[in-house]
């Protein structure tokens, strides 16, 4: 008889928009540290309206966690507001790290 094999946590894809004092303040590059370190792939960018936009794609205990830490940010961010939005799998597909992308 063979093990049952462990159930796979279900994947999935998360865009966030963040607001406050989120620019200019090293958010991107410690959001991209976080995410790298809770092995999500993805990206972030700032927007042209001064929010940041994060798409990033795990499993959701992971996901859970990058949101916690999106809602305090770097020590210079003062976090006013983050929406989550559940997508589907972007098409193409989210890169296999987590990057930092140009201003939209």
């Amino acid at each position: 008889m063979t093990p049952a094999a462990a159930p796979v946590a279900p994947v999935q894809t998360w865009l966030v928009r963040v607001s406050g004092r989120v620019q200019g303040v090293g958010y991107r590059e410690a959001c991209v540290r976080e995410a790298r370190r809770l092995a999500l792939a993805g990206w972030v960018r700032n927007r042209s309206d001064g929010t940041v936009e994060v798409l990033a794609q795990g499993r959701v205990e992971r996901l859970t966690r990058l949101h916690a830490w999106l809602r305090r940010g770097p020590p210079a961010a003062h976090v006013v507001r983050v929406e989550i939005v559940p997508q589907e799998p972007p098409e193409p597909p989210a890169p296999q790290t987590f990057e930092r992308r140009p201003t939209e």
